[in-house]
């Protein structure tokens, strides 16, 4: 992690660099998954990403991003369920321009980057290719990210209802979009072949976000 070094500015300001998220929720050799929460007005101030990295949206509002390099700001457009993954990027700093709150969680890719071994990964014996779920029929699943490292997607199951997703022969996550969900109870690591029944819940919310570390099917 950056958080604490020192850099220079074009003008030739030393800035320190912060946390590039509010709390780590999980880590492992593989992801360290952050909480990044930001009140209306607020700023995270300014981070570095040396991992590739997902962001899951769980609550929207205006935001904006600034480089520190004085490129121009980039105003965000993001839709709860939805995702984005990045490779590593300059310093910014992100600022909240609504009135509402705005929270992510953010997946980095430790072992395409700080933890990048080059060893090669053997696919467990007896796992399917590909992830799948149990339920006979339509699952209401959309692919919101399909890359190459890493594929997400957004289930909403209507109130009462419960799917049971296999992972593949590569890892996973499975994050619940839900604000009520404790963040630490919301957030599940799978390895290749193991399964997960998503809770089901009285009434129908933002719903899960599925994240495919898919690489290690290369």
């Amino acid at each position: 992690m950056t958080a604490g070094t020192t850099v220079l500015a074009p003008d030739g300001t030393e800035v320190v660099l912060g946390e590039i998220g509010t709390r780590v929720l999980l880590e492992n050799p593989r992801v360290r998954v952050w909480e990044v929460a930001l009140d209306p007005g607020e700023a995270q101030g300014w981070h570095l990403h040396h991992n590739p990295y997902v962001v899951l949206c769980l609550s929207t509002s205006p935001c904006h991003m600034d480089w520190l390099d004085g490129s121009p700001a980039r105003q965000l457009s993001e839709t709860v369920g939805g995702s984005v993954y990045r490779p590593v990027s300059p310093v910014h700093m992100l600022t909240n321009d609504g009135d509402a709150p705005y929270r992510n969680r953010l997946i980095e890719v430790l072992d395409l980057g700080e933890e990048a071994s080059g060893a090669p990964y053997d696919v467990p014996a007896g796992v399917a290719a590909d992830s799948a779920f149990a339920e006979v029929g339509e699952v209401p699943a959309k692919v919101v990210v399909d890359e190459d490292d890493v594929r997400v997607q957004h289930v909403t199951p209507d109130a009462g209802e419960s799917y049971t997703w296999r992972t593949g022969a590569y890892p996973a996550l499975v994050v619940d979009l839900d604000l009520e969900t404790e963040p630490l109870e919301g957030l599940v690591y799978l390895e290749p072949g193991e399964e997960y029944t998503l809770p089901a819940k009285p009434t129908r919310t933002s719903g899960y976000n599925l994240v495919e570390l898919r690489y290690y099917a290369r």
